[in-house]
């Protein structure tokens, strides 16, 4: 369940910075005309990501067994490629994500209410389809159906009580070092999932040795314990993976973990973090923790 919850938060603290960047944006340039249409924008963006998470589990509830390993071990492989974009992408443009926000709002708000709408979908969409893609695997991987959607929701609507209140002024947190920490989290939940995407796949015969195993250790931590179950809860721990599995887990956590520590953040041209620093006390946009939805900013800021 908490590997779930980190996910539903962080991928809901984006959704819900991007939501408060663009009523603060309206409110600030006296546009509040355009709330509706951004707020239905939003509201076909969740409805798409619930729909998504629906669809995935009833197409696999009619697949023979094969095809249920087949569809989840692909599906898992795609979760964690869409976490490993996710977290790099955050980490290399969330100094810029007010402003570049802000120019899509410009431009849609020339062009009319659809703009309006569609900038407000895509903006939200992707966050919240990369969750349900996310989710769905981790479910998998877990084994559970009810606590990881129990996890999920958790996660969110903490991100939502965040959203707002970063929104009304009311809390100052680091948002460098919040998704620092948890991308570096979501790291080790992505390894696991990949590991249990590839075991799916051994199960379904499109990858070799199922029977390989690399260690067994279920008399020491049986997978029923609820040591056990807390560690496959949160980090996808297996008592008795595959060689395949375990090489898997190590190519992906080691070489990625470092990347995300060592490179640079900043935008193009590999500028670094301090390129991306303000006037403002010589914090960058990131340091400043609710800055995002600073409603004092200037409105062409």
């Amino acid at each position: 369940m908490f590997a779930n919850y980190l996910i539903g938060l962080r991928e809901g603290l984006e959704a819900a910075l991007v939501v408060s960047i663009l009523i603060a944006y309206l409110v600030k340039s006296e546009r509040r005309d355009a709330l509706p249409a951004v707020w239905f924008g939003i509201g076909g963006a969740v409805a798409m990501s619930v729909g998504l998470e629906a669809s995935l589990e009833l197409t696999s509830a009619e697949m023979t067994f094969k095809e249920k390993e087949l569809f989840g071990g692909s599906l898992s492989i795609l979760a964690v490629l869409l976490v490993t974009w996710m977290i790099f992408w955050m980490r290399r443009t969330s100094h810029a994500l007010k402003a570049e926000l802000q120019g899509r709002l410009d431009h849609a708000l020339a062009m009319g209410t659809g703009a309006l709408v569609l900038t407000a979908f895509l903006s939200v969409g992707r966050e919240g389809l990369e969750t349900a893609v996310i989710v769905w695997g981790t479910a998998r991987s877990t084994g559970e159906n009810t606590d990881p959607m129990i996890g999920v929701a958790l996660g969110l609507g903490t991100a939502v009580v965040l959203g707002y209140l970063f929104y009304a002024g009311a809390v100052r947190i680091n948002l460098a070092k919040f998704f620092l920490w948890t991308g570096a989290g979501l790291v080790v939940v992505a390894a696991g999932v990949l590991a249990y995407g590839v075991h799916d796949l051994q199960e379904a015969d499109y990858l070799p040795g199922i029977g390989n195993h690399a260690f067994d250790i279920s008399d020491t931590i049986p997978p029923d314990s609820w040591y056990g179950t807390l560690l496959k809860g949160i980090l996808n721990f297996q008592p008795d993976p595959t060689v395949l599995q375990v090489t898997v887990w190590a190519l992906y956590l080691v070489p990625i973990m470092a990347l995300f520590f060592l490179l640079p953040k900043g935008g193009k041209g590999g500028k670094s973090e301090k390129s991306g620093k303000s006037d403002n006390g010589g914090k960058s946009t990131e340091e400043q923790g609710p800055v995002p939805v600073d409603r004092e900013a200037p409105a062409g800021a």
